[in-house]
Formats: structure tokens, sequence, C-alpha cells
């Protein structure tokens, strides 16, 4: 599965939901989901259950990824630090 997830971000580049808080409530949606029919709680197929739990974190996954590639090489990020301790 894969999937995209424009929906994150603002046209300037700035997160509209943070990505840790939106991952680790997919990640617990799944945890939930599967937690409920491991312990016969609900009626629903397992097989269904873990498909779409498995949806969920790999929707997680992918926010995860492509936040990391947005953040500056790290080479930048020094350079930047560097820059702002020469003007203090």
């Amino acid at each position: 599965m894969t999937a995209s997830s424009p929906f994150l971000l603002l046209s300037g580049g700035h997160l509209l939901v943070r990505a840790d808080q939106m991952t680790a409530l997919l990640r617990h949606v799944a945890a939930v989901w599967l937690q409920a029919t491991d312990r016969g709680e609900t009626d629903y197929d397992p097989a269904t259950v873990l498909a779409l739990a498995n949806g969920l974190m790999e929707v997680a996954d992918q926010i995860d990824a492509e936040c990391i590639a947005l953040l500056p090489p790290k080479d930048e990020e020094e350079e930047d630090d560097d820059a702002e301790d020469a003007e203090d």
C-alpha cells in the first residue's frame, strides 16, 4: 500500500499537523484494533483487521519517511549552526 501525505503540508512547507502526533495516532488505532480482535471483543474478521492495521502502520511509516526526506542534509544543518555561532 502506498499513500501520499500532502494533507500534512501547507503550501509554504509548514506542517499542518505534527507528524509525530499523526503517526502515533495511526499506530495507536492499529494497536487497539489488533488488541480488541485478539481478546475476542469484536466480531470482525481477524484477517481483515490485521490487513487494515498493517495498512495504517504503512501509512505511518510513509509519513515518517516523507518527513525525514524534508529535513535538510546534515552538512547544511551544520553550516547553519556555524553561521549562527559566528553572528553571536
